[in-house]
């Protein structure tokens, strides 16, 4: 075989995955080792879209429920009430954050996708309106 028709079967090099740009991210770039990429993902915890909010909500419920099993209950199971009640309020309310930020990209992606129907339909209508003033 020739180096030609070896050289042809490979794909373009606009289409291989290196050439293909990443998605923009707010956090650090992965280097493949865990551990450090744990710890640089948590130190940028905050710039996650709805983490802030839902970890602050989880906090506030996780304390609220540990105080109050706290009063009726030995600490161990104030604690662990506590730990169960963060969990669950940090997950559900990141869940419905994300749910609404999809569904506003859903809308907005519609509204643009729209778009240039609406104007076409707006350049079709003026030049209407046009000649029936003209007339």
């Amino acid at each position: 075989m020739s180096s030609e028709s070896s050289s042809s079967r490979q794909p373009p090099a606009s289409s291989t995955p290196s050439s293909i740009p990443s998605l923009p991210t707010r956090g650090p770039q992965p280097t493949g080792h865990i551990l450090h990429d744990s710890l640089e993902s948590a130190k940028h915890i905050t710039e996650v879209p709805c983490a802030r909010n839902s970890l602050l909500a989880g906090i506030a419920s996780g304390l609220g429920i540990g105080v109050i099993r706290g009063l009726s209950a030995g600490p161990l199971m104030a604690g662990n009430w506590a730990v169960a009640t963060f969990t669950v309020i940090s997950i559900g309310s990141w869940h419905i954050c994300q749910n609404q930020f999809a569904n506003e990209r859903k809308k907005v992606a519609t509204v643009i996708e729209a778009m240039p129907r609406r104007t076409a339909k707006q350049a079709e209508e003026k030049p209407s309106a046009e000649s029936s003033l003209a007339s």
